[in-house]
This record gives structure tokens, C-alpha cells and sequence, in this order.
């Protein structure tokens, strides 16, 4: 799988240009100009709808872009409106989780917390298969469309293995993930040796947070995407991080600058608190045989 040109990702930058273009010129007259409504304008600045090519053609018109950075604007504007993979479990999965697979599509690096199960990247089959089904005592789900939430979790963990070039993924658990039981013992046995074989890829890094490091953990999971640390080869505007979190009410995600880059902070205190990699792992394997394995 090569590395991908997400929708998602491209209509937030096409979004962030047609903003910067406008200017000091407000929506309503720009609005006016074209003979188009100023909630048109606003939906297109914010991303929120498809980029028709005659369209985005009139804006650049009338902001007097010109060649190459109108081809290149236009050319943004077609893989803005093409479909990502996801959009294919439209009926399984939220409009929300949809925007937050678009823009892992395309991510180059994650920072992910988690303390109360194995990160979605990292599951197995069997495992991804309990935890959907452990939602069934609050939110009974039809089995098809727990069956298509699991692809789209092995699918997402693709990006690991299989893009090029695949996602730098960093990872700080709470030890109490890999000693709460989900599943048999079997189950939890074999996730952890899966979770030890992840972390041995060269692009992923694991760190467990011991019960015992006295530190006090974030009570909610979070996961920090960034799109890279120089502007595109489009020459269009980067995307700051984003931060999708996880509680127990909600899922949402964040794109504040100044919010991404204190998630950023605290994940950095999170790694310098935890078990360095080797340790990490050599945790993992002694628990899975102590705890899951038995005597």
C-alpha cells in the first residue's frame, strides 16, 4: 500500500488555502460577487462539503490565482473529492470516527496514551472481536456490523506494515491494560505476544507505565497525529496536530495549536515516566507467562 493521499487530508488543506486566499475580504463579499450564499462560502473555508471543480475554478478566478499554483489548487481540489477506503463502512462507523480515519490515513507520526485497552493498532483479530462484543451489554450492536467494525481495525493496521513509508508510532500503556482480562486466558496470552511483535518493528515504539511508578496517570486515552514537520510537495499550507480522545462519554477530536501541543507535552511526561522499550517488553512477555500462561 503506498503511502496515502487521504481525501480528509486534502480538504483541510484545500480549506485552509481558500481561507488564506480570501484574505481580509469577508465571506459575504466574496459571497456576493460570485451570486453564491455566504454559508457556501463558510462550508468551503471549513471543509465541511465536496470541492465541485467549476467551482473552486470561479474562486480562484476571482482571487486571480495563476499558473502553476491554480493547477496545483485544482489538482488538490479532484483528490479532495475522491473516496477513502472507510468511506466504504459508511454504515458502521460514525461521521466523526470517518473524519478521524481520513486523517490517520495520511498522518506520519502518532503518540498514543492509553489505560483501558490495547490501542486499536495493536489488536488482534480475536481481541478486537471481544471488546465489541463486551459493548453489548450497554449498546446491543447487530453481529454484521460489529463483523464490519473489525475490518476497519485490521484494515487501520495497515498503516504499520504496509504503507510506504508506514506511520512512526510511539506508545505509552498503563500496566493495568495487559493485566485486565479480556476475553480467555488463551485470548490475553496471545494478544500480549502480539503486542511484543509490534513493538519489535522498527517504526513502533512501546513503553509500559508501571502500577508502581507513582505517577498519576491521565484519566482519559488520547492519540497525537502529525502530518510532518516540512510544508507538502503541493506547496500547500501543513496541518497542525490533531488529537483525537477517548472517555467514556465520547469520542472527539481536537485541532487547537496551542491544545495539540500541550497533548504533545503531556505524552512526552507520559514516556519519561514509563519503562523504557527493552524493559517494556521484557514486562509484557514475563506477564503474559506469569499471569496469562499460568503455571
Amino acid at each position: 500500500m503506498a503511502a496515502s493521499a487521504s481525501p480528509t487530508v486534502r480538504r483541510r488543506r484545500l480549506a485552509a488555502e481558500l481561507r488564506r486566499l480570501r484574505g481580509n475580504r469577508t465571506g459575504g463579499t466574496v459571497a456576493k460577487a460570485l451570486g453564491w450564499s455566504a454559508a457556501k462560502i463558510s462550508r468551503y473555508e471549513l471543509g465541511q462539503s465536496s470541492f465541485p471543480l467549476d467551482e473552486v475554478e470561479k474562486l480562484l478566478d476571482y482571487y486571480e490565482v495563476t499558473e502553476p499554483r491554480r493547477d496545483q489548487l485544482l489538482a488538490l481540489a479532484a483528490e479532495a473529492n475522491q473516496r477513502g477506503w472507510w468511506e466504504d463502512y459508511a454504515d458502521a462507523v460514525t461521521p466523526e470516527f470517518m473524519e478521524f480515519l481520513g486523517l490517520e490515513a495520511e498522518a506520519t507520526a502518532a503518540w498514543e496514551w492509553h489505560l483501558g485497552v490495547i490501542p486499536g493498532l495493536l489488536q488482534t483479530e480475536e481481541y478486537a472481536r471481544q471488546i465489541h462484543l463486551s459493548f453489548q451489554r450497554a449498546v446491543p450492536t447487530p453481529p454484521g456490523l460489529i463483523e464490519q467494525r473489525i475490518q476497519v481495525r485490521m484494515r487501520r493496521q495497515e498503516i504499520l506494515t504496509a504503507r510506504e513509508p508506514p506511520l512512526d508510532f510511539a506508545v505509552v500503556l498503563d500496566e493495568a491494560v495487559i493485566l485486565r482480562k479480556t476475553g480467555s486466558g488463551d485470548l490475553m496470552y496471545r494478544q500480549l505476544q502480539h503486542l511484543v511483535e509490534a513493538a519489535d518493528l522498527p517504526n513502533v515504539e512501546l513503553r509500559i507505565l508501571p502500577l508502581a511508578s507513582g505517577s498519576t496517570p491521565v484519566n482519559d486515552s488520547f492519540i497525537v497525529y502529525s502530518f510532518g514537520a516540512s510544508p507538502p510537495a503541493d506547496g500547500t499550507s501543513m496541518l497542525h496536530n490533531v488529537v483525537w480522545v477517548e472517555n467514556v462519554k465520547s469520542q472527539f477530536y481536537v485541532d487547537d495549536e496551542t491544545d495539540t501541543y500541550n497533548f504533545s507535552l503531556v505524552f512526552k511526561s507520559l514516556q519519561e515516566a514509563a519503562l523504557p522499550p527493552a524493559d517494556s517488553k521484557r514486562l509484557i512477555l514475563e506477564t503474559a507467562e506469569r499471569v496469562w500462561r499460568g503455571p
